[in-house]
Formats: C-alpha cells, structure tokens, sequence
C-alpha cells in the first residue's frame, strides 16, 4: 500500500489558485481513476478534478469555499501497489508560497428569548371616552396589544362573559383584515449564509471594479418608436430565425459607431499602465443565473449580422443559466452589455466590467406623449416609444464628452433605423 498525494492542478490561464465549490468524495471512499472528485471555480470557471488514480481517500484539502493553490495538496488517496511514474511526473506542480484563508462564517445567533411584557396601564383617555373604556372588560396584556395595534376595544365583541381575549382580537382582525390592521409582513428566522462559489467571484468582481475605477454615467433618452416598428416587421417575416428583442439591433449599432470611438471598446491594465483598443468587438453579455450574474461573450460580434446575434445571445444566455458555458465563452470580453428587460427602470448606473473602461446598459422602453412635427412642418402631440440609454466609464481612460458623443451616435442609428441597415 502506498499514499498518492494528489496536488491541486495546473489549470492554465495564468491561474495560481482555486475556490473548492463542492466535493463530491469524502474521508473513506473508494474511487476509480477519472472519477469525478471535486468542483472548483477559477476566476475563469468552474472545473471539474478527476481522480489520477485508484484507491482510497484518507485526506481531503479544506471545506466548501475554502481556496487552494495550485501545487498545494488536495486528495490523498491510499493506493495498491506504486503509483505510475506519468502519474507522479504529471502531479508535480510547484505550490504557491501561501493559500489564501477564507474566514469561516460565524455561526448564526440564536435569537434571544422573547420577553413576556410587564402589565402595563393604559394612558388615560379623556374624560369622555375614558367611561367606555372601563367599561371594556380585558387583562391589561390584551389592553396593550389593542393599544399597539390601533384597535377600540369597544369595538371588539367578546366570545364570552363579557371578557375580551386575545381570541377575540384575532377575529376582529380575521374579519377587518381590509381595515389597516394587520401586519405589514411575516418575520422570518435569521439566516447566516456563507459566500462562496459564483456569488464570491462577483462579490470580489464588484468589489475590484468601484474600489479602483472612478466611474461616471452618462444617461440619453431616445425614441424608438421607429425601431420598435422595423422590429416588428422583420420578426413578422423571420421564418426559422429567432426572433428579434431590442438587444441585437442594440449591438448593432455600437458595432456600427465604435470604430469611430476605440477608446471605448478597450481595457486597461492600470498595473502596467497600458490601454488597449481593440479592433474586433467582443462583447460581454451580463446574464442573470439561478447562481448569479455571468458574462458570457459573443465574439468579434462586429461581424455578425441582426439574425446570427439573435442567434448568439440567446445560445450564450441558455448556456449560462445550465452551466454549460465553456471557459472561453466566458472570457475575453472588451466591452460589456447589460439589460434587466421589462425590469430595467428609468435609468441605471451600471458597474464595469474590469478590465474594461466601459459598459451599456438599455432601460425599460415606456409609451409618453412627445411633441412631433408632421411632414406639414406642424408640430403635434403623438405617443411614441422611449427609451433611456445608460453609459458608465472609467474616467481615467474615456472623458465625459467622448461617453456623451457616442450615445449620441448610436441614438441617431436607432431613431433613424433605415441607416442601422445600410452599409
């Protein structure tokens, strides 16, 4: 019998360590070689470990959302016999210098008991109605809770003796639930929950990109009653295509405007001190999951035409949400969409996507009256569709008028969709 230490893998990319998401072996298991032995998430994805060897785990590396270096020690498992020399040859990683501790969640706290309230004495009425409420049979427990509730006593009919309970109170209320006197909500249990996994890489992300980007947001209105029009049209005669929403036609016009404004599509290393401008626009897709939010990426979305990133961004979308998104799908983005749908509000400010300097982020599309002038060069009152567009920056690489010009570009492609179209 001899003991295989198993170290955490060389991954790729640049990584130096992982995030134990969940393990799917224990302390005294028999497991057979390339059998699945624990989830971990990088900050590019989550990668599923595969035993080297078969045998019998005696020792296990760290709890769920505990991090471990690549080269550190992650299983080891008792095997018969020696261990093959490719498999040795293969495990030998150099450890990083020190793992990160994750502080544990402190344990949740019991709520402390609840204290019966002493009798307290009602506050004296005035003289007039002070002779009703005596006449109110009731323990001054009761009293208080129709005090604190707003409730007359007098008003309240007893189920017996002439008495009121805290039964009659409960009825009072069953029967005038529509009169403003119960609860606003039902309290709930505390509840500690230890942040790991996806819900970590975005807290660390979101921490990251407001710690150390200044940012700025600059918000446009546009009407886009027209392309709301076009849109409807071209899904009317779409065949086998997948239907049209806002966001590809959205895409399409930066696509069409960026080569005018590259230090938008770019991302900045501020450690080294370098911008870079991309020719090629691989646009990051904020998309909510059961888990959180991801970005899956649709690459050189530049060359794609209306229907191919239809086609792409719902892919993308059902790939994040059934954690089917291969790393690469995941990153490499250099500007970044995000939009909420029907939820997305007047207007939003939304984070960067670090290392990027920029972000869009399309709001809710709501109906109002607008003054329109008619081809008689008369203006009228007519209902159109508006739209309010969101652009949060990184002020140290795009200034606020170079942001401004750009939506300002891209509304008129979207109020003059004929020209969204041509070449």
């Amino acid at each position: 019998m001899a003991k295989f230490t198993f170290n955490m893998p060389d991954v790729g990319e640049g990584v130096a360590e992982a995030e134990i998401v969940e393990w799917h072996v224990k302390v005294g298991d028999t497991v057979s070689e390339d059998q699945h032995l624990v989830d971990v998430m990088t900050d590019k994805a989550t990668i599923d470990i595969e035993s080297p060897v078969d045998g019998v785990v005696t020792e296990v590396a760290g709890e769920v959302g505990d991090v471990i270096a690549v080269g550190a020690m992650l299983v080891v498992v008792e095997v018969e016999g020696e261990v093959p020399d490719e498999v040795e040859e293969a495990n030998e990683v150099e450890a990083e210098p020190a793992t990160k501790e994750v502080q544990q969640a402190e344990p949740a706290r019991q709520p402390e008991p609840e204290r019966t309230p002493e009798p307290e004495q009602a506050s004296k009425p005035a003289p007039a109605a002070a002779e009703a409420v005596e006449k109110v049979l009731a323990t001054p427990a009761v009293r208080k809770r129709a005090r604190d509730l707003g409730i007359d006593l007098s008003e309240v009919k007893p189920a017996e003796d002439g008495r009121i309970r805290h039964g009659d109170l409960d009825q009072f209320l069953a029967y005038n639930a529509g009169g403003g006197f119960a609860p606003a909500g039902v309290a709930r249990a505390d509840e500690s929950i230890k942040v790991i996994g996806l819900r970590k890489r975005i807290a660390q992300n979101m921490s990251a990109a407001k710690r150390n980007i200044p940012h700025f947001t600059y918000v446009e209105e546009c009407d886009v009653t027209e392309l709301e029009r076009m849109r409807a049209q071209l899904n009317s005669a779409r065949g086998s295509k997948p239907k049209l929403t806002m966001l590809p036609l959205l895409i399409a016009a930066i696509c069409k405007k960026l080569p005018e404004y590259p230090m938008i599509n770019a991302r900045y290393d501020d450690e080294a001190g370098v911008v870079t401008r991309h020719g090629s626009v691989h646009l990051g897709m904020a998309t909510q999951t059961d888990n959180g939010l991801m970005v899956p990426v649709i690459k050189d979305a530049q060359a794609k035409n209306l229907w191919q990133l239809a086609n792409e961004i719902g892919r993308l979308a059902n790939s994040a949400r059934d954690g089917s998104a291969k790393s690469d799908e995941l990153s490499g983005s250099t500007l970044t969409v995000t939009s909420l749908g029907p939820l997305g509000g007047v207007a939003t400010t939304p984070v960067i996507n670090r290392p990027e300097v920029a972000i869009i982020g399309p709001n809710r599309i709501v109906e109002r009256p607008m003054f329109v002038t008619g081809p008689d060069g008369q203006e009228r009152i007519e209902k159109r569709k508006l739209m309010n567009i969101s652009i949060s920056c990184d002020h140290r690489v795009v200034d606020g008028y170079d942001a401004a010009s750009f939506i300002q570009e891209v509304k008129k492609l979207i109020e003059t969709p004929v020209l969204l179209l041509s070449e």
